[in-house]
């Protein structure tokens, strides 16, 4: 049974995203609102398919950029997400979840012809791996454009995708934005890989998203890397 939901899913979920990528082109002509209206009618498409087709379900914990009641809120200003990263399955969700976030992408990516232009347009932060003066400069200018616009950041500070029970030193990019932009940073513990393997079937689950207390900016780089790493793996276990 399980086999039948992951090849329906290919077949429903990849199917249905080849023309919606294929278009977004078009949609980027326009800026990056459009753009972004775009990026919804995906991610709703993702979350309904994954919910429907795979049983896949979400547990929220903690308080999100725009929440204005309950413990913790953060209201309407921009925050440093710092997310763990397990699956693909995040990358799509919390793009709808946190309103629009300027998302922190590998330069590789941005590079594909076409769909890179587009991500360009949405907004997305560029970052280069071998960290040079220019690309630094570069990232910051687009972050703190994504600021202006009253977007929050997205960042997978481990810099990659990574297995349950993995829990690499954060990159020093992540300290870098931290440093610079002197915005609250909110870090995120996801524990998608136990539910959505990078080998191997999908299975019915529950994703909890848990965003952590905001942690105020201005703390010293050993300090702010330590709070974070631990808060990003506090739902993390080994796979069985």
């Amino acid at each position: 049974m399980n086999a039948l939901r992951n090849w329906l899913f290919m077949l429903v979920f990849y199917g249905g995203s080849v023309p919606i990528v294929l278009t977004s082109p078009i949609s980027a002509l326009f800026g990056w609102r459009a753009m972004v209206v775009h990026t919804h009618f995906w991610t709703r498409f993702h979350g309904w398919a994954t919910r429907t087709i795979l049983g896949i379900h979400q547990n929220i914990e903690g308080a999100r950029f725009g929440d204005t009641t309950g413990p913790g809120h953060i209201g309407g200003v921009p925050v440093l997400y710092a997310a763990k990263h397990q699956a693909m399955y995040e990358t799509l969700e919390l793009g709808r979840m946190l309103r629009n976030p300027a998302i922190v992408m590998k330069q590789e990516l941005t590079d594909i012809p076409v769909w890179g232009w587009a991500a360009r347009r949405y907004g997305v932060i560029v970052v280069d791996r071998e960290a040079s003066a220019g690309a630094l400069r570069r990232m910051l200018r687009e972050a703190r454009a994504a600021l202006a616009e009253q977007r929050s950041i997205l960042i997978f500070p481990e810099g990659t995708r990574v297995a349950p029970g993995e829990q690499p030193p954060l990159r020093a990019g992540f300290a870098g934005l931290y440093q610079m932009l002197k915005i609250p940073v909110v870090p995120v513990a996801i524990n998608s890989g136990q539910i959505w393997p990078k080998h191997g079937p999908k299975v019915p689950g529950v994703v909890t998203f848990r965003f952590g207390e905001p942690i105020p900016p201005g703390l010293p780089r050993a300090e702010i890397e330590r709070r974070v790493h631990a808060a990003i793996n506090a739902l993390d276990t080994p796979q069985a």
